[in-house]
Order: structure tokens, then C-alpha cells, then sequence
């Protein structure tokens, strides 16, 4: 194991971008370059400092308020008679614990939620609370592990996406060249477009 796999089984991977980074992942290579501290994590709090701390042989500093504070752990759950299915919360979910479709209910998958509470800014009508999270859980590594697997998966899912887009977006431009090459029309139209510094 690289030293930043062995920093990222000790975060908590509840994925809440706390820390300033985009996941426990990119944190835990942050802190193995030496480029982020080991006290930026409030969900991984006082203990998960500990263990960094001895991990690297460092001194263990107090976490960082910058990042927030020190709290129990909790998980999501959706006011159903409350949602509209904007889909918004589904969006923001680090780990695709949210289910539901657009002007449908939601729901929160309780043993898929890691607390992280990037879904409760981005409902529009606050209709998503934070309950305890069950003592199991929190410490749980297999929860963690699975929470790991669900980021990554969700990570490789919305690049094969933007990939696609990007794809097709390419493509529709080349046929719009190639258009505009063999039709004498379009290509005035271009070139006249040009001349007034508009996108063709």
C-alpha cells in the first residue's frame, strides 16, 4: 500500500469535502505529499487525528476550526410528504445513497448515507433532516470501505458522462464544418459571423 492508501483507511470517507478537498481520497494524497495538515477532517474528529498522527509519526494538533467542528455523526433523511423531486439532493450526494426521480419522491438509503450533508443546502424546500447515526456505523471499516466503493463508482460514472457530452459535442461541431464547407450558403454566413467577431 502507497502511504496515501494507508492516510485514506483511517479517513472516515463520509466524502463532506470539510477537509477543501474533493473526497477523503484526493485529502489523503494531499496529506502524503505534504501539502494538506492531518487536522482538517471534523468528521473523522479528534480520534482520527490520533491515528493519522500515528501513522506519521507527528505530533496530533486539535482539528482545525477552519473545517468545522467536532460533532456526532448523522445521517440524512428525506421529509417525503415534503419533497417535490427536484432531484437536486440526488445531485449533490457524494455516494448515491439518495434514490428517486424528477417530480417524484426521494428517499435516503440509510445504510448508504455517510452524514456528509451536502444534501441538505441544496434542497430547495428543507425538507431533508439529520438524524443520529447509529454507534455500529460510525466506526463501522466495512461501512467505510463500502462508502469508498460508492464514491469511486459515482466518480467513474459522471466522467464517462462528461466524456459522452463531450464526445457528442465534438461531433456535432465537425459536422457543422463539414457543412459549412461543402455549402456555400453556410459559409458566407461564417464568414460573415467572423467578420463581426460573433461564434460561428
Amino acid at each position: 500500500m502507497t502511504l496515501a492508501d494507508r492516510i485514506d483507511a483511517l479517513l472516515p470517507q463520509t466524502q463532506c469535502e470539510q477537509c477543501g478537498y474533493h473526497g477523503c481520497r484526493p485529502y489523503a494524497e494531499a496529506i502524503a505529499r505534504g501539502e494538506a495538515n492531518i487536522n482538517q477532517c471534523p468528521p473523522g474528529g479528534a480520534a482520527g487525528i490520533a491515528r493519522l498522527a500515528a501513522l506519521l509519526d507527528v505530533p496530533a494538533p486539535p482539528l482545525d476550526p477552519a473545517h468545522g467542528v467536532e460533532k456526532p455523526r448523522t445521517l440524512a433523511r428525506i421529509v417525503e410528504v415534503d419533497c417535490i423531486g427536484c432531484t437536486k439532493c440526488i445531485q449533490a450526494c457524494p455516494v448515491d445513497a439518495i434514490v428517486g426521480a424528477a417530480k417524484l419522491m426521494h428517499t435516503v438509503i440509510a445504510d448508504d448515507c455517510t452524514g456528509c450533508e451536502l444534501c441538505v443546502p441544496a434542497c430547495p424546500v428543507d425538507c431533508i433532516v439529520l438524524e443520529p447515526m447509529p454507534l455500529a456505523q460510525v466506526n463501522d471499516p466495512a461501512h467505510a470501505d463500502a462508502a469508498r466503493a460508492h464514491f469511486q463508482r459515482r466518480e467513474a460514472r459522471l466522467a464517462r458522462e462528461q466524456a459522452r457530452r463531450e464526445a457528442e459535442l465534438a461531433a456535432r461541431k465537425a459536422e457543422v464544418a463539414a457543412a459549412t464547407q461543402t455549402n456555400p450558403v453556410l459559409a458566407a454566413l461564417a464568414r460573415a459571423r467572423a467578420k463581426q467577431g460573433k461564434p460561428t
